[in-house]
Parts: C-alpha cells; sequence; structure tokens
C-alpha cells in the first residue's frame, strides 16, 4: 500500500467538558444529583446555597415557568480572556445525536456507566422520601433476643445459636441436622461427648417454639404444620388442615382438587374452608422481619389538576438554589496576576458553568415532563387502560431533542401523579393494531388483562385464548402468545394455577 499526505477539510463536533457535565448531570437520578451538588459546594468556593430560600418560593405561578427556580444571574461570561472559547449553547448541542460527539471507540456508558432503573414505586401522593422508607428489626436479632431469656444449658444455647445462624431470611433452616453437628464438632472431645443428632433435633424444636411460628421449619410442609400446631384445638377443620398438609400438600399445591377431593373424602364445600384455613398462614415467616434495603424514590416532577388542568412543575426538592458567592468573585478585580487569582477565576468559571448545566437539566426534563403529561392526559384522567402508544422519537420530534437526549432524561426520573409515583419511561410503549387500523399501547393491554383475572370468576379462570376472544371483542387484535407474554409480565400465574373454591 502506497502512504501519503493529504489535508482534508471538515466539521466534527467535539465533546466538551462543559457539554461533558451537563450530560452526567442530565442523567442522574434526583439522589444522585444532590450528592453531586454537595461534592461540587465542598470542592468549589465560589458556590453556595442561598440563605433566602423558603418555601414560599415553591408556590406555583401560572403566569410563568415552573422551572425558574434557581439564581441564575451570572456576570458577563467575556469579562474573562479565554472565555468566549467556552460560551457555547448546551441546550443546542444536546439536539445533536449524541453517539456523534464521541470517539470511534467509546460508548456512552463508558463515560457514564447506567446504574441500574429503581423499581417504580405506586400508591399515595406522597412527596416525602421517608414515607416509602420502612425499616423492619432483623430476625436474627429477633431470635437471639428470645434466646436470651430462655432457660438453657450452656452447651445447649451453643447449639441453639448454631441453628439460628443457619435459618435463612424466610426464616426456614437452610442445613441439615447433620450439617450442624459437623460445625459443632470438637475434636478436642471423646465420641462419647461430642454432640448427637437427636440432641440437635431436641433444640431445634426448641427454637421451632420462637415468634414467628414456623421459624426453622425444614421445609413448607413442616413450616404449616408448625403453625397449624399453634392454632386453638377447638378451631374448625382444624385437623382436617393438618391432614391435608402432612399427607396431601402436593396435590394442594398443583391446585388438583378433583383428585385431592377422592383422596380425603371430603365435599367441595368442606375442602373450600380447609384450603380457605391453610391460606391463612404464612409459608415464609421470616418476610416480616426482612432487614433487605428499600430504596425509596424521591420525585422529580409533579403533575397535579388545578381548575381542569393539569400542571407540571419540578419538585421544589430537587431544586436546592445555588448561587456565585460574590465577595469572593469580587477579589478577581482586587488581586494581582498570580496563583490566587488564577485560582479564584478557575472556580468561577466552574461555578457558573455548573449553574448552566443545571439550569439545562431542570429546562429540558421539565420539557419533556410537560410533553409525556400532555400526550398522556387520558392516562391521568382514566387509569392504564387508556394509555397512548408512545416511543421516545415521537417526544424527541416534539421537544426538538435527539433520541437519546430524551432517552436519558427520562431514565431513573420519577413523576409524581394523584395516581402514584412512575418513571418517566412507564409512559412509553409498544402498540399493537386493531381491526380499525388503529393502535393500542401494550401498556394499556396489560392492565386490561390484569383487570380481567382480577374479576374472572375463580372456579373457571379466564384462559390465554380466553382472554384474546374477549379483547378481539374489546377491537383489539392479539394472539394467545402475545396474551401468554403479557401475562406473564405481570407475575399472573396459568389459569389452571389460580383456579380456585370460592
Amino acid at each position: 500500500m502506497k502512504q501519503s499526505l493529504s489535508m482534508k477539510l471538515g466539521q466534527q463536533l467535539k465533546m466538551t467538558p462543559q457539554l461533558q457535565q451537563a450530560i452526567k448531570l442530565l442523567q442522574l437520578s434526583a439522589m444522585e444529583l444532590s450528592q453531586e451538588i454537595q461534592t461540587t459546594l465542598d470542592s468549589n468556593p465560589l458556590l453556595e446555597v442561598a440563605d433566602d430560600w423558603s418555601e414560599d418560593s415553591t408556590e406555583v405561578d401560572d403566569s410563568v415557568d415552573h422551572y425558574d427556580n434557581f439564581d441564575a444571574e451570572l456576570a458577563p461570561i467575556d469579562e474573562f480572556p479565554d472565555a468566549q472559547d467556552l460560551e457555547q449553547d448546551v441546550g443546542a448541542q444536546l439536539s445533536e445525536p449524541l453517539t456523534e460527539i464521541l470517539e470511534v471507540d467509546s460508548t456512552w456508558d463508558d463515560v457514564y456507566p447506567q446504574a441500574p432503573a429503581a423499581a417504580p414505586a405506586s400508591g399515595e401522593f406522597d412527596l416525602d422520601p421517608g414515607a416509602n422508607n420502612v425499616t423492619a428489626p432483623n430476625l436474627v436479632d429477633h431470635l437471639e433476643w428470645q434466646l436470651n431469656l430462655t432457660p438453657m444449658a450452656p452447651s445447649d444455647r451453643v447449639v441453639a445459636m448454631a441453628i439460628i445462624d443457619a435459618i435463612d431470611a424466610d426464616g426456614m433452616l437452610s442445613a441439615s441436622i447433620e450439617e450442624i453437628r459437623t460445625t459443632l464438632f470438637d475434636p478436642s472431645l471423646v465420641d462419647g461427648d461430642q454432640i448427637n443428632d437427636d440432641d440437635i433435633a431436641q433444640i431445634l424444636e426448641r427454637v421451632q417454639q420462637f415468634d414467628p411460628i414456623g421459624v426453622g421449619a425444614r421445609d413448607l410442609r413442616e413450616c404449616l404444620l408448625l403453625q397449624l400446631m399453634q392454632l386453638d384445638p377447638a378451631t374448625k377443620w382444624l385437623e382436617e388442615a393438618l391432614n391435608v398438609v402432612d399427607q396431601h400438600l402436593d396435590l394442594l399445591g398443583a391446585k388438583d382438587f378433583v383428585n385431592l377431593i377422592k383422596r380425603t373424602r371430603l365435599q367441595e364445600y368442606q375442602l373450600s374452608e380447609i384450603v380457605f384455613l391453610i391460606r391463612t398462614l404464612q409459608p415464609r415467616p421470616g418476610a416480616a422481619f426482612d432487614t433487605a434495603d428499600s430504596d425509596f424514590v424521591l420525585p422529580d416532577v409533579v403533575v397535579r389538576k388545578k381548575s381542569n388542568r393539569w400542571l407540571v412543575e419540578l419538585n421544589p426538592e430537587t431544586l436546592p438554589k445555588l448561587r456565585i458567592n460574590d465577595t469572593y468573585a469580587g477579589y478577581i478585580k482586587n488581586l494581582n496576576s498570580g496563583a490566587d487569582k488564577d485560582f479564584i477565576k478557575d472556580n468561577l468559571h466552574e461555578a457558573r458553568w455548573f449553574l448552566k448545566s443545571l439550569q439545562t437539566r431542570h429546562d429540558t426534563l421539565l420539557k419533556v415532563a410537560t410533553k409525556i403529561v400532555e400526550v398522556q392526559q387520558d392516562f391521568l384522567e382514566h387509569g392504564p387502560e387508556a394509555m397512548k402508544p408512545l416511543i421516545l422519537a415521537d417526544i424527541a420530534d416534539q421537544v426538538e431533542l435527539h433520541e437519546s437526549t430524551v432517552s436519558r432524561v427520562t431514565n431513573r426520573k420519577y413523576l409524581a401523579t394523584p395516581r402514584g409515583l412512575f418513571e418517566l419511561k412507564y409512559f412509553f410503549s409498544s402498540h399493537v393494531g386493531n381491526a380499525s387500523g388503529g393502535e393500542v399501547s401494550s401498556t394499556a393491554i396489560r392492565a386490561i388483562i390484569k383487570k380481567l383475572t382480577a374479576e374472572e370468576n375463580p372456579r373457571k379462570p379466564l384462559s390465554d385464548s380466553k382472554i384474546a376472544v374477549i379483547l378481539q371483542e374489546q377491537n383489539i387484535t392479539v394472539a394467545r402468545r402475545t396474551v401468554a407474554k403479557y401475562r406473564e409480565s405481570l407475575s399472573i400465574p396459568p389459569s389452571n394455577e389460580r383456579k380456585q373454591f370460592v
């Protein structure tokens, strides 16, 4: 191959540090943004939180933009000789294809890795982040507390502690008696002094009397039997329930009621009462003590109805009122050239661009959220069944931003509505054509399937084929396998597993 030199004239959009900062803030969640702001405040003395922030400043004025909530009054940027090169319209750059401003061997995830999205919370319309953060006591601590109140020999207490350590978060014993004995083996003792399986089994029976009832069970059958045996002996159908759990739990789990009636020789109404009693039991006794961290979600945008209009505003809890420290900024005019002046000037540049990036984030987020609410007003009025088909490209075209920008501004951003708290991505869904040539959102179809299964006759639950027929009657054409896919995404079991007695 012959080597040669050549010149080529072209334009290429480069990712400036300021644009990098704007994109970084754009894709941060509310909690991550709060941490980023605090980190910047700690590192930049030119930035400070305004002291005059009050609840009055969060009032919504319909005549002004709702997102103009923090001080953005800055000195002219051309005060510094090198600042003209930094002044670029970040908002305009965000409207460009983002994949074109990275190097060829780079991706967005290489620059700013995406964290997994939190599951959207639902329920009451509440902006209190602590409302969804409930702390439960630890199961092991709860069992050890009861052990300390139980009279027991020191050697037995050691065995009981080993048993408690082998209990998992569901409250079930995760190790066999033989495995527990192995962990307690002491080579310094002779065989006659070693703990045996019978001793461990007896101590296990004592631990199984602890609260919650059923804790320490080795399988589901034993767990349910322990709970039934703690009921009042006069409880109706108790003896029959013990027999069903002890001898026919496999048939009950498979909901094979025909064979269950044959095996137990019970009448249908009797079995119905027994099944109702068994359903009052807890198959996971340790569930109430699950100490897994429950992440709370702070909404970024709030939508509410006022005077028959849906108003969209940024959550003031996520909008700290930042400003430039005038005292430090004024030192530039009084200092001679040197390290001190360069330090203040550099931090002032960073503070100005940080405020500009924050403003860009708020403007973009509010613009996208407002357009989503405008498209999905029927959802706010009537619920998920009225959700309209929507893709990122639709919103990107309407707000004049690139599709990748809309994707990042809707990722891990949450909208608080009177119907609950939803991630902005929840409002985007694919579509299914109907018989009249229109389109129906897949989210709406899932909502209809959920409603149909909730209202079905439990004796004769709807099959996937029957649901497809019902949807066809509603002018929604979907195949049976599509219904099955949507049903599984809603964690709804098939019809044979939903069958039950009334």
